[in-house]
C-alpha cells in the first residue's frame, strides 16, 4: 500500500548550542551523522529559542505559540499543561500514529499531550523527586528509563551515583556500560518502535534526547576523543566584568562557569563528549530507517530546546539572551519536493521553535490552528521569513528580553535596565558591546522601539509606549487573559 503522507522523525535534543555542529563550523566538536543529515537537507543558521529553558521552550514546540501566548515566560515546574491544541494531538487527528521516546518535561509527568504513547525519561527533575508530589508523580514511579535501569542493573532508580548533578559543570564518564546510558536507551526504544509500527499508517516519532544537558557523563570512549585535544577557550567580551563569577565561580551548580581554568576545560570535554555520543546514537537511528526501508518515506527534523553558555561571558546553563543560550541547531532533511529546499542548502531566515508545529502540519497536509504564532518553514524557501524575533526570560536579577535579526541583536535586562547591542554579522561571539557606539545609535533606537512595541499592553508594565521601564515584577507564568 502506497502511503499518501510522509512519516516524520523528529529528533529533539536538550541544551545543544547552535554552533556545536561540525557543519556549522565548530572548531572542536565532531558530529558526522548530523553533518550528513544537514548535507542531505537544509540547515537553518538563524534558529532561536524565544524563551531559552526547558519548560517554556518545549511549550513553544508543542503549541506553536510564542511565550506571551503559551504564558510560560520562565522556568517553573508543577504548572499543569492545558492547551487547546498540541503538535502530537493535531498530527494524531491527521491520521498519524504518534510516539514520543525520552524527555517531555510537562506536568503531570505522564501527560501525553496528544501522543498515542510515551516512553518517558525526563532526566533528573528535583521537583518530581522530593517534596509533596503524589506517589504517581514521583520520577521513581513515572520515569520509564529509571524503571528499566533498575530491572537491568538491579540498582536503585538513580543514575546519579557518579556524583554529578543535573545542572553542574562537573564532568566524568558514565559509570556503567555504554548500553545502559540514557542516550542509548532513547535510540534503542526508538528503533524498537520502528519494528512495532503499523506499516500501513504514517508515524510521527519524537526521539527526545536529554543530552548534552548535564550531567556531562558520556561513556569514556567519547571523553577520550577530546581529553588530549587543544580546545578553543570560551568567548569573553571586552564589555563584561567578573563580579558574578567571583561570587559564584566556586559553586558547582551555578549561574556561572567555574573560575578554575582546568575545570572549564573539563566542562568543555564533558559537553563535547556528550554531543559526539549523541551524534553516534542518532547515526544508529538513521541507519535503522534504512534497514526498515523507510529512508525515502520519512521527513527528518533535528533541533534543540535551547543552548548552553558553557562559560562564554563567564556564564553557565541557559536563560540568558546571549548566543550560547538562545541560538539552536535546526535541520530538515528529506524529500526536497516537500520542503522546497535543495540538498546541502542553508537558510538564514530568523526561525524559532514555534515554527516547528506549523511546518510539520504543513507537511502532513493538516490544518494549522488559528492560535499558532509560528510560520511554516516551507514558506521560508521563498524568502517569506520574519524581520526579527522577540525573546524573553524571567530570571530574577538577570531577567531579560531581546530582539534578534539576521545581522544584529538588542538586549534589555528588565530588572537593572542594562542594555547591550551586538552586530552579529561582524561579531558572532558577542565580544564587543556597541550600545554606546554613536554610529549605531539610529539602529539601536529602531530595535529598542521594536521591543517597546512587543511589550506594549503586557501586564508587567515594561513600557509606557515610548520607553522601557526597568524594575517591574516579572512572573515566570503569565495569567490567562
Amino acid at each position: 500500500m502506497k502511503q499518501k503522507k510522509p512519516n516524520i522523525l523528529f529528533i529533539m535534543t536538550d541544551q545543544l548550542r547552535g554552533d556545536c555542529l561540525g557543519i556549522a563550523g565548530h572548531p572542536d566538536v565532531k558530529t558526522p551523522y548530523l553533518d550528513t543529515l544537514a548535507a542531505k537537507g537544509v540547515l537553518f543558521s538563524n534558529a532561536y529559542s524565544a524563551c531559552p529553558s526547558c519548560i517554556p521552550a518545549r511549550a513553544a514546540l508543542h503549541t506553536g505559540m510564542l511565550p506571551e501566548h503559551h504564558r510560560r515566560v520562565g522556568y517553573q515546574d508543577g504548572i499543569a499543561w492545558r492547551y487547546e491544541h498540541t503538535l502530537a494531538g493535531e498530527l494524531s487527528r491527521a491520521g498519524y500514529y504518534t510516539q514520543c521516546v525520552g524527555k517531555m518535561h510537562v506536568h503531570p509527568l505522564r501527560n501525553y499531550l496528544g501522543f498515542h504513547n510515551v516512553e518517558l525519561h525526563d532526566g533528573y527533575l528535583h521537583y518530581a523527586r522530593y517534596g509533596s508530589v503524589p506517589y504517581r508523580e514521583s520520577q521513581h514511579v513515572a520515569d520509564d528509563y529509571y524503571y528499566w535501569l533498575k530491572e537491568q542493573k538491579g540498582i536503585s532508580a538513580d543514575p546519579m551515583e557518579s556524583g554529578l548533578d543535573c545542572n553542574s559543570w562537573v564532568a566524568r564518564p558514565f559509570p556503567y556500560e555504554e548500553k545502559y546510558h540514557p542516550t542509548n536507551w532513547v535510540t534503542d526504544r526508538s528503533i524498537d518502535f520502528l519494528r512495532r509500527r503499523d506499516p500501513d499508517q504514517p508515524f510521527f516519532l519524537m526521539a527526545s534526547y536529554l543530552r548534552p544537558h548535564p550531567p556531562f557523563d558520556a561513556p569514556a570512549y567519547y571523553f577520550d576523543l577530546y581529553k588530549d585535544k587543544k580546545l578553543t577557550p570560551p568567548y569573553v567580551g571586552d564589555w563584561e566584568d567578573t563580579k558574578l563569577l567571583k561570587e559564584r565561580g566556586r559553586i558547582f551548580d551555578s549561574l556561572t562557569g567555574p573560575e578554575d581554568e582546568e575545570l572549564i576545560r573539563q566542562a568543555q570535554i564533558g559537553y563535547y563528549a556528550c554531543i559526539t555520543h549523541l551524534d553516534h546514537q542518532i547515526g544508529r537511528l538513521l541507519m535503522a530507517l534504512t534497514e526498515h526501508e523507510l529512508q525515502n518515506d520519512t521527513m527528518i527534523f533535528f533541533t534543540a530546546d535551547h543552548g548552553e553558555e558553557l562559560c562564554d561571558h563567564h556564564h553557565f546553563r541557559k536563560s540568558l539572551p546571549y548566543q550560547g543560550s538562545i541560538h539552536i541547531p535546526l535541520i530538515i532533511s528529506g524529500n526536497p519536493e516537500l520542503t522546497g529546499f535543495a540538498p546541502h542548502s542553508v537558510c538564514d531566515e530568523v526561525t524559532e521553535l514555534c515554527d516547528i508545529m506549523p511546518t510539520l502540519l504543513d507537511i502532513a497536509g493538516a490544518d494549522i490552528p488559528d492560535r499558532v504564532d509560528g510560520k511554516s518553514l516551507l514558506a521560508f524557501a521563498d524568502g517569506e521569513g520574519r524581520e526579527y524575533l522577540h525573546g524573553e526570560h524571567s530570571y530574577g536579577e538577570l531577567s531579560n528580553h531581546y530582539i534578534v535579526t539576521k545581522k544584529d541583536k538588542f538586549c534589555w535586562f528588565s530588572t537593572s535596565g542594562t542594555e547591550h547591542y551586538f552586530v552579529l554579522e561582524e561579531d558572532p561571539h558577542e565580544l564587543h558591546d556597541r550600545i554606546e557606539d554613536p554610529a549605531c545609535r539610529e539602529r539601536i533606537a529602531y530595535l529598542r522601539n521594536c521591543l517597546i512595541r512587543e511589550l506594549t499592553g503586557r501586564p508587567e508594565g515594561f513600557t509606557d509606549g515610548t520607553s522601557l521601564i526597568a524594575g517591574r515584577e516579572y512572573p515566570v507564568y503569565l495569567a490567562e487573559k
